[in-house]
């Protein structure tokens, strides 16, 4: 550990712009997580296809392929300002499924259709928050402000999980989804409420009317990314971690509930809501002591435990044996993928912060990637089989990318283990 003093785990929120972003975030958390569990049981129970299950799960992430490009919007205009347009988007597409279910009109097909809309935008929001708060949070508050964001969408996670399958069983759909619609125009208030980053931390201070053309700067991003190696280790295990981690912990415990425990839906929220107290537990924990943490070794151990995990949960046969080993590897990813938001929000330089944070939620593509390879794989061979298979082969590839980076992850004078007070370039005043 680095010998860092520890801050106080509430510090983040002395500075006003965090006061309001959290709850914002926590509300659009809340609302995603509800929202996923609903429709993802009602497709399965509606269509009773595993495959149609990892179409509307991959949908949500589809729009991690324009991500970059929000990115660029936050650089330009403001990250803050983007998040506002893409809440108020969510807000739209959730009024619009409660009128469809309060008409006695929704059905799988007008789901997967406002899952592929909302899929293009939402997969952009947690690259924005992180993005906003590199852009307005002193470095040496970024590891606590960085867990105290994590907690909110694991919270989110337990809170959803129990709640989503309970909300239309006591309201119904039509009216469950004005509750999540109410959840969304909260959060759209709240983000109003947030300050705008300095004009000086948007495409290092140039005008945007001043600047190269929008594939130009994007190329400029992707070339920071791919001429600095930590950032592009960390963009490769985020990769990795989305194509063959997140598919067994998220979109396919649905049919897991279902098809290999023989549990409902309460019992799908509660394998959910394992996985998700384990990674609040794991964010809790970094919230107190994350400051004395080196981002990058910590990424690099983790990530190999956390696909432990997994491997282990891919042979479980009881849904209590499985709730035990999904609570682990939420507890571990976390210490995976907050130390990994924090080194990218260091080393990236302030002028492409956006943009970096783009290509990492463009990493997500490879969730919908799994997804749509685990419906087939699981169909002939089985969960058992398929869930060992990605587990195993995402820790052989985690392993090979903490060697082949090793020179820029695991030294304590690298880069990605810079301390909490961060490189001199990145000191700058918090609000």
């Amino acid at each position: 550990m680095s010998p860092t003093r520890r801050a106080s785990a509430f510090a983040p929120f002395g500075q006003r712009s965090f006061r309001f972003q959290w709850p914002a975030d926590l509300a659009t958390s809340w609302a995603f997580e509800m929202e996923t569990l609903i429709l993802g049981w009602y497709v399965l129970t509606e269509t009773g296809s595993v495959v149609w299950l990892t179409v509307f799960a991959a949908l949500q992430s589809f729009g991690t392929l324009i991500s970059p490009m929000f990115g660029l919007m936050g650089d330009r205009a403001g990250h803050r300002n983007v998040l506002c347009a893409m809440r108020a988007t969510y807000a739209l597409l959730a009024a619009i499924l409660a009128l469809l279910a309060l008409t006695g009109s929704l059905g799988p097909a007008q789901v997967i259709l406002v899952a592929a809309l909302s899929g293009l935008v939402r997969p952009s929001d947690m690259g924005m928050r992180n993005a906003l708060i590199g852009a307005t949070m002193p470095p040496g508050l970024l590891m606590g402000a960085m867990s105290i964001e994590r907690m909110s969408a694991d919270t989110a996670r337990v809170a959803g999980a129990l709640t989503g399958a309970g909300l239309v069983a006591m309201l119904g759909m039509g009216h469950a989804y004005l509750v999540l619609t109410g959840l969304y125009l909260a959060s759209l208030t709240l983000t109003l409420c947030v300050d705008g980053e300095p004009r000086s931390h948007r495409a290092g201070g140039v005008p945007a009317s001043a600047l190269a053309s929008a594939w130009r700067d994007l190329g400029d991003g992707f070339a920071h990314a791919w001429t600095t190696p930590a950032l592009l280790a960390a963009l490769c295990l985020a990769f990795l971690a989305n194509l063959a981690a997140y598919p067994l912990s998220g979109g396919l415990l649905p049919y897991v509930a279902r098809d290999v425990y023989g549990i409902d839906r309460t019992g799908l929220g509660y394998l959910v809501a394992s996985f998700a107290g384990g990674a609040l537990a794991g964010s809790l924990v970094l919230g107190v002591w994350g400051a004395r943490l080196w981002p990058g070794r910590t990424m690099v151990v983790a990530s190999l435990l956390w696909f432990s995990a997994l491997l282990a949960f891919s042979r479980m046969e009881t849904a209590v044996a499985g709730m035990a080993l999904l609570a682990l590897a939420g507890f571990v990813q976390s210490f995976c993928m907050v130390p990994m938001s924090v080194l990218l929000l260091r080393v990236s330089q302030d002028a492409f912060r956006g943009r970096v944070m783009g290509l990492r939620m463009l990493a997500v593509y490879g969730l919908p990637i799994g997804l749509l390879v685990a419906g087939p794989v699981i169909e002939r061979i089985g969960f058992a089989d398929a869930a060992t298979l990605y587990a195993g082969t995402g820790l052989a590839l985690a392993l090979a990318i903490a060697l082949r980076w090793r020179a820029h992850l695991w030294p304590r004078g690298a880069p990605a283990n810079a301390a909490a007070t961060g490189s001199p370039e990145s000191r700058r005043p918090g609000r």
